[in-house]
């Protein structure tokens, strides 16, 4: 009797492998974060105050940061630590994800994975350079210089670094604008010239964003607006260059997809064909 290639326990066993990769990769995952936590504990004081130093530097004379928390000054800086190591892992982070989704993907959208998982990787790096270096030092001295007078700014550790994780969160995540307008045209779902028409509508977009993903002020609002808006246009000139995925290509990858399928499935009922009796 031939066996059917598509048995529940053949279902049930590949289901199972699946749910081991993954537990693999996030094994793999979370020990690389461990390992760079580990080695980035030590430096923990040393790496908040180099966070500290745009407000630092915005701070009047004599004013300086607190703590409200007893264990503030003990826990803060390896918060701080976790989330350097977690965003040095992020490429590697990324690339589990990638292993464990690449083998239902098609040869071409394999191709087009590893560039996007690398632009993106760097931009987000970028949008956080560039909110510690362009944006905390303008938007501290624009808070600082606002105090009434008679009081004193002495923010706490902990509200700090609250407020600057969510804000490399946001410019992060904004400078992938280029990533994902080059995405949405190479899958087909817009064109380089209707983004254009639209343009309007995505600067307003832009501003709400902003709005949204940062404190509010107007300063820091406009600072991440205006690069979406310029990464946008970015985006928007790479992706004239990108052909468009076509119904006729997904048709050929499918077609492929089936008959490699097909041929696996032979070979497994070639293998599991009993000998003919004597």
């Amino acid at each position: 009797m031939i066996d059917s290639p598509n048995r529940p326990d053949q279902q049930g066993a590949t289901f199972m492998s699946h749910l081991l990769e993954l537990r693999d990769r996030l094994m793999r995952a979370g020990g690389a974060v461990l390992v760079l936590f580990i080695i980035a504990a030590p430096f923990a004081n040393t790496l908040y105050e180099y966070l500290a130093q745009p407000l630092m530097a915005a701070l009047p004379e004599g004013n300086s940061m607190i703590s409200t928390e007893p264990h503030g000054p003990f826990f803060v800086p390896f918060k701080f630590a976790f989330a350097v190591a977690t965003a040095v892992a992020m490429p590697y982070l990324l690339y589990q994800l990638w292993a464990f989704i690449a083998p239902g993907l098609y040869e071409r959208e394999k191709r087009l994975t590893v560039p996007l998982l690398v632009s993106s990787s760097l931009l987000f790096y970028l949008g956080i350079l560039f909110a510690y270096f362009a944006v905390f030092p303008l938007v501290f001295a624009f808070f600082t210089s606002t105090a009434p007078e008679g009081v004193l700014v002495m923010t706490d550790i902990s509200a700090y670094l609250s407020f600057v994780l969510k804000l490399f969160f946001a410019f992060g995540l904004a400078f992938e604008v280029p990533v994902v307008t080059v995405l949405m045209v190479r899958m087909g779902m817009t064109t380089p010239e209707n983004l254009a028409t639209k343009r309007p509508y995505i600067i307003v977009g832009a501003f709400v964003v902003g709005m949204l993903l940062t404190p509010p002020d107007i300063l820091s609002q406009t600072m991440l607006a205006i690069p979406v808006w310029i990464l946008f246009e970015a985006g928007l000139y790479f992706s004239r260059s990108i052909k468009p995925r076509s119904i006729d290509d997904e048709d050929d990858e499918m077609d492929d997809a089936e008959l490699d399928e097909g041929i696996a499935q032979f070979d497994e009922l070639s293998d599991d064909e009993e000998p003919p009796r004597s």
